[in-house]
């Protein structure tokens, strides 16, 4: 008797519900087809555009052993380790427009990294070596991009970064006299991808880009820090802010 009722309860109110479920899904299906509101919808067509980058990034060596090393040569060092080390990058952006989907950017920025190498011996004190360095970079990349969605483009960038030393200072402990020899020129290779958010009066990007130094940035003047080691090469990983 009882689920008769129930029941029956559900046959007065089943039309308000079919009502109630239309109404819903007539609203989900407008409120889809609405059209975003595109925010400078006209941006993307100017030839040249400008704007600024602040970066925020982890660096490392990546290091390969000498012979002298491999050899048990170095009898009492048994490992050097290099670490990742923070730092920042500010600069700008010149955009060039190549087509609908390909852009060519540079931008000149000022970067301020940290280098660590850590050595370990048998009977002498850890020596941590610290290079950090000013280097003015001037990257070169292509820029591909989707078809615009609203106000929302993904895209992904790629190309080689040239860097020159501005300045460098090699701190160690105490227990080590002589610095690490480390050239002032790098080349690398950059790869990253991103996203072109459209608002107003501006374009927000937020980017990661992955950068290979290609140089190996061992200097020429050996020394006790650097007869173990063959090439040092730079990695990079960075978190880009760009505002145009």
């Amino acid at each position: 008797m009882e689920i008769t009722n129930i029941w029956h309860k559900f046959n007065l109110h089943r039309s308000k519900i079919i009502l109630t479920f239309f109404i819903i899904s007539f609203s989900g299906y407008v409120n889809a087809q609405r059209k975003v509101e595109m925010n400078n919808p006209n941006y993307d067509d100017r030839f040249l555009s400008y704007g600024f980058l602040i970066g925020i990034h982890t660096t490392s060596y990546q290091l390969k052993y000498s012979d002298e090393f491999v050899n048990r040569d170095l009898d009492t060092l048994y490992s050097i380790s290099p670490s990742w080390s923070p730092g920042f990058s500010l600069g700008f952006i010149v955009n060039m427009r190549m087509s609908e989907f390909f852009d060519v950017r540079i931008l000149p920025k000022v970067s301020f990294y940290e280098h660590r190498l850590e050595y370990l011996s048998l009977d002498a004190p850890t020596i941590d070596e610290l290079v950090e360095t000013t280097v003015v970079e001037l990257p070169v990349l292509l820029k591909y991009k989707s078809e615009r969605r609203g106000n929302f483009r993904m895209y992904m960038v790629g190309g080689v970064k040239p860097g020159f030393e501005a300045s460098g200072k090699n701190d160690v402990d105490e227990v080590s006299k002589e610095n690490i020899d480390i050239r002032a020129f790098n080349l690398s290779l950059d790869v990253g991808f991103g996203i072109d958010m459209y608002y107003p009066l501006f374009k927000f990007s937020p980017e990661i880009r992955f950068s290979r130094g290609i140089t190996n940035m061992l200097g020429s003047d050996n020394n006790d820090l650097s007869v173990g080691i063959d090439r040092l090469n730079t990695n990079t990983v960075t978190l880009y802010l760009l505002f145009q």
